[in-house]
């Protein structure tokens, strides 16, 4: 599996230890981290990741709307919502702001990598060009 550089925003510092031990055991590298929307905006112009995960509930501005300004600015991002709520109107609102893919909290390493797995080969298959690339970002978002 491709090695991806992953901005981990999550307002918990338990399940931002849990999610990135979890990332760095399958051979990512977790680049930054965010506990909030607005800090989450920042960092990923900071350090342009290969991928987010993506909390919804957080302080100041909520995960949903932070994708949605993120992908706004860079639409090539590759969100991931990973996080508790799994109401169907709060992943379609997700999806809907560009979220490439829900992962439900609490989730087990398995999980979490079928999904990433899912991820590289839907946004970030080998051997395609940019064009291509950016083609296959509109595609339908994975669920788990």
């Amino acid at each position: 599996m491709k090695s991806l550089n992953i901005l981990v925003v999550d307002d918990s510092l338990i399940t931002v230890k849990k999610l990135s031990s979890m990332l760095e055991q399958l051979g990512h590298k977790v680049v930054m981290t965010a506990a909030t929307g607005v800090q989450a905006l920042d960092a990923y112009k900071t350090c342009t990741p290969d991928l987010v995960t993506m909390d919804i509930t957080m302080p100041d501005m909520d995960g949903i709307v932070a994708t949605r300004l993120i992908r706004s600015r860079f639409p090539n991002a590759v969100i991931l919502m990973v996080t508790s709520h799994g109401q169907e109107k709060m992943v379609l609102d997700a999806i809907k702001a560009g979220a490439k893919g829900y992962l439900l909290k609490p989730f087990k390493m398995d999980k979490l990598e079928q999904l990433i797995k899912e991820t590289l080969d839907r946004y970030f298959p080998e051997g395609k060009d940019v064009l291509e690339i950016d083609q296959l970002n509109d595609s339908e978002p994975v669920i788990k």
